[in-house]
C-alpha cells in the first residue's frame, strides 16, 4: 500500500472520496456510469473489462464480475479472455472487444486500418465510442488502484483475501 489510510477507514472510500474531494467523487461517478449506462452486451463488455484487468494486474478488477439482471459470465470466461485469439467460446464481437481492449491498453498506435475495418463491420460508431470510454475508465482507474496498492487492501467481491496477481502479458 503506497498511501497511508487512517485507522478504521475503508481504503477505496478514503482515497476516492475524502483525499481528493474535487476529483475522486467525479472519477467514481464516471467509473460507475460505465456500468449503469452501457448498451453493450454483457459478454463483450466483460471481455474488454477483463482483458484490461489482466493487463493492469488489479486484484479487485480481476475478481469482479459484472452482473446484469442476476446474470454473470461463466467461471471459465476469464480464461477464455486470456486466450481470446484462439478460444471457441467467443463470437466475433466478443473477440473484437478483447482485442480492442488489449491493443488500446498496450499499444494504441497499433490500431491500423485492417483492425478498424473489422471493428466497424461489427460495431456501430456509438458502440465504438462507448467501448473506448469504458476501456479508458478501466485502464485509468484499475491502474490507479493497482499502482497505489488499493487493490490489495480492499474487500474483493468474492470475499477472498486480495493477493497481487502476476501480470498477464499478451502473446504476440
Amino acid at each position: 500500500m503506497k498511501i497511508d489510510i487512517p485507522e478504521g477507514k475503508d481504503a477505496i472510500a478514503y482515497v476516492w472520496g475524502e483525499m481528493v474531494p474535487g476529483i475522486g467523487p467525479a472519477a467514481s461517478r464516471f467509473s460507475l456510469s460505465v456500468y449503469t449506462h452501457t448498451t453493450l452486451g454483457l459478454r463483450e463488455f466483460e471481455a474488454a473489462r477483463l482483458r484490461v484487468a489482466q493487463i493492469n494486474g488489479c486484484a479487485f478488477c480481476l475478481d469482479w464480475r459484472t452482473e446484469r439482471d442476476g446474470v454473470k459470465v461463466e467461471e471459465s470466461f476469464a480464461d477464455a479472455v486470456t486466450h481470446w485469439r484462439t478460444t471457441g467460446d467467443f463470437d466475433e464481437r466478443t473477440r473484437l472487444a478483447a482485442e480492442y481492449a488489449e491493443r488500446y491498453t498496450l499499444d494504441p498506435h497499433d490500431l491500423d486500418e485492417e483492425f478498424w475495418d473489422r471493428m466497424t463491420a461489427h460495431y456501430s460508431q456509438l458502440e465504438i465510442v462507448e467501448l473506448s470510454m469504458s476501456i479508458g475508465s478501466w485502464l485509468a482507474f484499475g491502474r490507479l488502484n493497482h499502482v497505489l496498492g488499493l487493490d490489495t487492501v480492499c474487500q474483493l467481491p468474492s470475499g477472498a483475501s486480495p493477493a497481487p496477481e502476476p501480470r498477464v502479458r499478451p502473446a504476440r
